[in-house]
């Protein structure tokens, strides 16, 4: 029988406390303990005033902490000799551990040292208990929501994980071993961070006294292999057809706005779109975390730095469109506009920076350009918004309109044309929307798909000035 057969299988969450208590006072009674009884609840429990009963601990935690002191008193010396990078450390800490496990815990079945061994390692050389779920492959999301509650996103659907961190200390301890890899700190006087691990997702913390229940983390994982257009149209987020469309609007030099919701695939389209860039033009990258992973040779990538903790220092994404546009772009790809940098965005794209891409925040095409003309008057600018308008309606070409639906895909609901003006209104029309009149199957997953409205672009006559052609049965109606 194993360690946690013997502790007994991790206490499920109850409904009130009281029969919690009951439960426990029991297994004191019964092992006929005289010391300290099992507590339950812990103290980090109380500290941020939480009403719901955490979870118990795990049986192996206390294991795990025994020997994870020991390597550390073993290694620590050696560490501060030598080691000189990741592969280093990895080495030893395997040649050590199996070791100082067989001296520490001599009791162990093989199944617990097995599994202790590996989440030994995870905690040292990895995330902690987090550590599995990023290996996961189907995990597109994790959500730690307190150092006992974490949830994860498959397939577009939340659901709760057994996976704890040992207590809130134990949380903020990982937390500070991601945001020091890339030069960022999160502490009470500066609660919140963006961050990134190594592999390219993207990280998000936030601790007291913002969160009010103890540290947050949110990691959005991204694949290993980044996704390609096969990808996206296997995924159902775009056709064949429209993807030849968004390949013939990058390459012909249009200004293409992809826009959508928190979670809807923002940057995933804009690497893909960025993939039928010239592989003979210089790109830039502006990005508040550098995600991007573009194939191209041409390549330089720049990323947002904040101040340093007397408040200075802080390079913004406004500073480095500037910096950018002293550099010789052939094309600028912003990863997200969401203050002032709006405005040098569109000036980039109004003075000869043709065919730049960049995202936006927005529920509808119609809806990102009045963000636009927000952000641009974040500037500080004191414009009328006549003129502000005139921008934007000079500057973008195309909104790429993207949605998360109820069955958790992720489409292409819109491509809408930017026409120009008519008084002090931009004018749009949709080439192709999402139908959603084609209803649902028995699993609550949406038949519709993207179909062309039958408008002809006024862009093609702009694609055909750079030697591209689309044949006008693209946009026939219903196709």
């Amino acid at each position: 029988m194993s360690l946690q057969d013997r502790l007994g299988q991790r206490t499920a969450a109850v409904n009130g406390a009281g029969v919690l208590t009951e439960r426990i006072a029991s297994i004191n009674e019964a092992s006929g303990a005289a010391s300290q009884p099992v507590s339950a609840v812990p103290v980090s429990a109380i500290q941020y005033g939480r009403r719901s009963t955490r979870r118990a601990y795990d049986p192996l935690a206390a294991v795990r902490k025994r020997v994870h002191q020991a390597l550390l008193e073993q290694l620590g010396p050696q560490l501060y000799d030598t080691v000189s990078d990741d592969a280093e450390l990895e080495r030893r800490v395997r040649d050590t551990l199996p070791e100082v496990l067989a001296k520490e815990e001599a009791n162990l079945t093989a199944a617990d040292r097995a599994t202790a061994y590996r989440q030994i390692l995870d905690e040292i050389l990895g995330h902690g208990p987090i550590e599995p779920l990023l290996r996961d492959s189907e995990i597109t999301e994790i959500m730690v929501n307190a150092w006992d509650r974490i949830y994860v996103e498959r397939f577009g659907r939340i659901h709760a994980v057994d996976a704890t961190f040992m207590d809130e200390t134990h949380l903020r301890r990982v937390i500070d071993k991601i945001v020091s890899r890339v030069g960022r700190r999160v502490d009470e006087s500066s609660p919140m961070v963006d961050a990134r691990l190594p592999d390219g997702s993207r990280v998000n913390a936030v601790v007291p006294p913002i969160s009010v229940d103890g540290a947050a983390l949110t990691i959005r994982k991204f694949s290993a292999e980044p996704f390609g257009v096969e990808d996206l149209i296997r995924f159902g987020t775009m056709s064949e057809r429209v993807a030849e469309v968004l390949r013939a609007c990058v390459q012909g030099r249009l200004d293409v706005l992809i826009s959508g919701g928190t979670g809807s695939g923002k940057t995933t389209l804009l690497n893909v779109v960025s993939s039928f860039l010239p592989s003979d033009e210089r790109i830039i990258t502006i990005e508040d975390s550098a995600e991007l992973r573009l194939a191209q040779e041409h390549v330089l990538r720049l990323e947002y730095r904040p101040p340093n903790i007397e408040g200075r220092g802080e390079v913004t994404i406004r500073d480095l469109v500037r910096n950018a546009l002293r550099m010789r772009p052939d094309r600028i790809v912003v990863g997200e506009v969401r203050d002032g940098a709006a405005l040098d965005m569109l000036q980039a794209m109004n003075t000869g920076h043709d065919g730049s891409l960049t995202t936006v925040h927005a529920n509808s095409p119609r809806d990102s350009l009045a963000r636009l003309e927000t952000m641009v008057l974040m500037a500080g600018m004191d414009l009328p918004v006549r003129a502000i308008r005139e921008q934007v309606a000079s500057a973008v070409d195309i909104v790429v309109q993207l949605t998360r639906l109820r069955d958790g895909t992720r489409r292409i609901t819109q491509i809408t044309e930017v026409t120009g003006m008519e008084g002090d209104v931009v004018t749009m029309q949709d080439l192709f929307t999402f139908d959603f009149r084609a209803g649902q199957d028995q699993y609550g997953r949406h038949q519709g798909a993207l179909v062309s409205t039958g408008l002809r672009p006024r862009f093609l006559d702009q694609l055909a000035d750079h030697g591209i052609s689309l044949p006008l049965e693209t946009f026939g109606r219903g196709m």
